[in-house]
């Protein structure tokens, strides 16, 4: 199964709702690495590495978030991947 790297930036009520540990939680569930931060704008960016299937399903996650949030655009940048990161982290 093909690897890919997903960039996303994820627009709308997303900081101080729990949705950086949402997606944490997502992308540990499905065996995803990467990274997850807010923004200084008030969005939140993330990046997942993984088999493609699985990337697909965390964004779905993200498209909604956690209840307290309001997701209104999700900007997704996909590429192959060369296994850059071992873990998904919480980046400040």
């Amino acid at each position: 199964m093909a690897k890919i790297s997903t960039h996303i930036k994820v627009k709308g009520l997303v900081q101080g709702v729990g949705y950086r540990a949402f997606t944490m939680k997502t992308a540990n569930a499905l065996g995803l690495n990467g990274w997850v931060r807010n923004l200084l704008d008030g969005s939140v960016e993330a990046l997942f590495e993984g088999e493609e299937e699985l990337v697909q399903q965390a964004l779905n996650a993200c498209r909604t978030g956690p209840p307290r949030a309001r997701v209104e655009h999700v900007s997704i940048d996909i590429s192959h991947t060369e296994g850059e990161f071992s873990t998904f982290e919480i980046r400040y």
